[in-house]
């Protein structure tokens, strides 16, 4: 299974540097977990910057995947793995939803890179 955070989705909707790196995982759908985080993240900043034309579009490839919405389980889950992983609140729920689902997490955010099982590639 895999999880692929916020930033890359947006990689990969931005055909960023580092696009190809998450594309494997982004299109392996049937291992792939969604935390619904990540699209409230995702949407928020298209809708910022590129309009909510493409905040939908990009979203509604998002849920192709399994979609893990935050219950009262995982909010408990993540906020333990932010204690003692030492991440915010969304990148806890994140990891947590990573860890619930024995997940690879798929990141370019350098705050990740120090857990496992985690893919991490350097922002350019």
């Amino acid at each position: 299974m895999n999880v692929v955070d916020s930033s890359g989705w947006l990689e990969y909707f931005a055909d960023g540097p580092n696009a190809d790196f998450f594309t494997t995982a982004i299109k392996d759908i049937d291992n792939l977990v969604v935390p619904s985080i990540v699209i409230l993240e995702v949407f928020k900043i298209v809708l910022r910057e590129r309009g909510e034309g493409l905040a939908f579009q990009y979203t509604i490839q998002m849920q192709q995947g399994l979609v893990v919405p935050l219950g009262t389980g995982l909010a408990r889950a993540a906020a333990r793995c932010g204690l003692d992983s030492k991440l915010a609140l969304a990148d806890s729920i994140i990891w947590a939803t990573a860890q619930a689902y024995d997940a690879v997490l798929w990141t370019q955010d350098a705050h990740f890179q120090h857990l496992d099982p985690v893919r991490f590639i350097a922002k350019r």
